[in-house]
């Protein structure tokens, strides 16, 4: 270990979980949850944010859910993970991603300043992050079950 003059300074990308939350409309469609970004950067987003350090990514999905949108969920699967240096303008970010049911009623909470029901093949608002890309490998990773 080197002296403090020595010691290297490491800049390590910071680890974040986003959702992808179906629900039932009360038509029996299926739909995600979208927030509108309280924050910079502006947009409607999936829901997620930073784990804390303890924190599996697991836990830190279910805790983003319930903080941005009041929500319980039961998560499915993991669907990938994102590693694009420039995905998010603030830092660079890793951001693994589950597929979840949602439970309850959605509520803005936290960072959110208004929540919605979207079709995922039809969303029509301008997405924060990358998360249309997001969006589409879920689609193409959901292929033929979406009803």
């Amino acid at each position: 270990m080197g002296s403090p003059k020595t010691r290297r300074r490491y800049r390590n990308p910071h680890p974040t979980v986003d959702l992808i939350i179906e629900m039932r409309d009360r038509d029996g469609r299926l739909k995600i949850v979208l927030v509108k970004r309280k924050f910079p950067p502006p947009g409607w987003a999936l829901p997620g944010g930073f784990v804390e350090y303890g924190e599996s990514l697991e836990a830190a999905a279910v805790r983003e859910a319930r903080e941005e949108t009041s929500l319980e969920v039961e998560l499915r699967y993991q669907l990938h993970t994102y590693s694009d240096p420039g995905r998010d303008p603030r830092k660079h970010t890793i951001t693994t991603v589950y597929v979840a049911r949602g439970k309850g009623t959605p509520s803005p909470r936290d960072d959110a300043a208004d929540i919605v029901l979207a079709d995922p093949r039809k969303i029509g608002r301008r997405l924060a992050f990358d998360h249309g890309r997001i969006i589409r490998d879920y689609l193409a990773a959901e292929k033929g079950s979406l009803r």
